[in-house]
């Protein structure tokens, strides 16, 4: 077993040495210390805790050991995640937000779970991953292992269609030909559409099958009807990218899925910019209507590919940590080694590195300036195309250009994440609690509700990424070449990613992972 327990619970365990030899650790020092035990799950329940009273960025809300008594309020199920994640839920209802009332993880599509923090069972998933291999989607580290299909039903509970936002690319679903639009009519034989609550359980166990087939209509008007084996890939994080010309004005277009790793993202973005220069883009349209976020190092690496040279050395963004971490009072976050993007251990001179030894969460240690990459250095205009699935990272890239560039986001307001986490491995759980928060250069960061639309406009299915016909993609030009938006509709086929099933449901929504990885500045 690693070292993935504060250092009481690490000496315990391996060696057997009696618990109470341990308690004179000095995180364990006051009326609040643990009783002994060999139970691993209360050990594990026991950890997070403290971990939290560490590193979660609302630290200082949270009560004393014995007040929150985890081992004592989440024991009622048989199954141990259930617990802690019960455990988790209760440790993020302590910090309010005062603009709303609410936590500030407060879930308003669905109340019972957290917003932001999570754990994920790496038992369960198969191995011991970085990043959340959520369900139906293609992880950040761009590895799928799915049908590759973004489902989304449009309609209500009596009356609905199911449509394909996107397929996403190298998955089978590509192969077979279907893309952004397609319709789909039967689902193993069986025709749906007219009663939800009867046909969601079997709309979700066939989609989370080994194989599916599937019938319908493609965006072009033919049919179609073909079985899908689910099956690992790699999929690029780009769903397209085009050179729009519209009068005197070239504009770039790029659809971005996920800021996956540097593995997997920086050199099709470096590419897709490269382009844009040899092309003679002044303006941009960056559609992220689907991107849930990722590592903090891409959205960097976008945002100097996109910012001009004169940017350089000015402030991009800034992390802050609680005060807890920028004191370096977190001890047991030595016991925590840091890790890759892939999920590698790092040694710095043969020595293993950890999350307190040589790391700095002060703030002035954490600010992200501007280092201009790639030749393209002339964008007067960035247009952002974002729905309440833009989370995190993207939300981060478009708040970090503001103070500088004119810039518009069309489409629907977005999730709203300002936070950030990295990974604390505690026996076979990888839990990511809410760590840091995010500020641009003035300051601002406050966009827990989500950023609001410059314009709202329509995710329109019936055209491909990339078409300048699309609503969204037509009002982002109408900006750009006549710095007004365009009053422009798809005649109300509108999916927004709307969690009520009274006007439309996106399928296994809730299991995306919507994140922003980052980790604090080495020394």
């Amino acid at each position: 077993m690693s070292n993935i327990f504060p250092k009481l619970c690490i000496v315990f365990l391996l060696s057997g040495v009696a618990f109470t030899a341990c308690k004179k650790d000095k995180i364990f020092r006051d009326e609040n210390t643990p009783t002994a035990t060999t139970d691993r799950n209360e050990l594990t329940k026991d950890s997070m805790f403290l971990y939290a009273k560490e590193l979660y960025l609302w630290n200082n809300t949270l009560p004393s050991y014995k007040a929150f008594s985890p081992r004592t309020k989440f024991k009622s199920s048989s199954d141990n995640l259930t617990n802690l994640n019960n455990e988790l839920f209760a440790i993020t209802r302590y910090a309010i937000n005062s603009l709303t009332g609410e936590p500030y993880e407060y879930n308003i599509d669905y109340p019972d779970e957290t917003k932001y923090s999570f754990i994920e069972d790496l038992e369960a998933q198969g191995k011991l991953a970085f990043v959340k291999n959520a369900e139906s989607s293609v992880d950040f580290n761009g590895e799928g292992n799915d049908f590759g299909l973004g489902v989304v039903l449009i309609g209500n509970a009596q009356q609905y269609k199911a449509f394909l936002r996107f397929a996403s690319p190298g998955s089978p679903a590509i192969l077979a030909g279907l893309d952004r639009g397609t319709q789909i009519t039967k689902i193993n034989g069986r025709s749906f559409g007219t009663n939800y609550d009867s046909e969601e359980s079997f709309l979700n166990s066939a989609l989370d099958a080994n194989t599916i087939t599937i019938a319908g209509t493609k965006r072009n008007g033919t049919s179609f009807n073909v079985t899908l084996t689910k099956t690992k890939y790699n999929s690029s994080p780009i769903f397209k990218d085009t050179v729009l010309i519209n009068g005197a004005k070239k504009i770039g277009y790029l659809a971005y899925a996920r800021f996956t790793d540097d593995n997997n993202s920086d050199l099709p973005l470096t590419n897709v910019f490269a382009e844009f220069s040899n092309a003679g883009v002044t303006d941009l349209v960056i559609d992220l209507r689907y991107n849930p976020g990722g590592y903090v190092s891409t959205a960097e690496h976008l945002l100097n590919l996109i910012a001009p040279r004169n940017l350089n050395g000015k402030t991009m963004f800034v992390e802050t940590y609680n005060a807890t971490l920028q004191a370096g009072k977190a001890s047991i976050l030595r016991n925590q080694p840091l890790r890759d993007q892939q999920g590698n251990l790092v040694y710095k001179n043969g020595k293993l590195e950890n999350y307190a030894d040589n790391v700095s969460y002060k703030k002035e240690d954490n600010i992200t300036l501007f280092n201009k990459e790639g030749s393209l250095d002339n964008i007067a205009k960035v247009v952002f195309i974002t729905t309440d699935g833009t989370a995190s990272a993207s939300e981060l890239v478009i708040n970090s250009l503001k103070p500088y560039l004119d810039i518009k986001t069309v489409g629907a307001t977005s999730y709203g994440k300002p936070v950030g986490f990295f990974p604390i491995r505690i026996d076979k759980y990888d839990i990511y609690m809410s760590s840091f928060s995010t500020t641009n250069a003035d300051g601002d960061g406050n966009y827990f509700a989500g950023i609001t639309p410059d314009k709202e406009a329509d995710d329109d299915l019936s055209k491909d990424f990339g078409n300048p016909n699309e609503t969204s993609l037509a009002t982002a030009v109408s900006y750009i070449v006549n710095g007004t938006f365009a009053n422009t509709s798809n005649g109300g086929r509108t999916v927004n990613s709307v969690k009520s099933i009274s006007d439309s449901k996106t399928l296994f929504e809730p299991t995306v992972f919507k994140g922003m990885i980052g980790t604090p500045k080495t020394r």
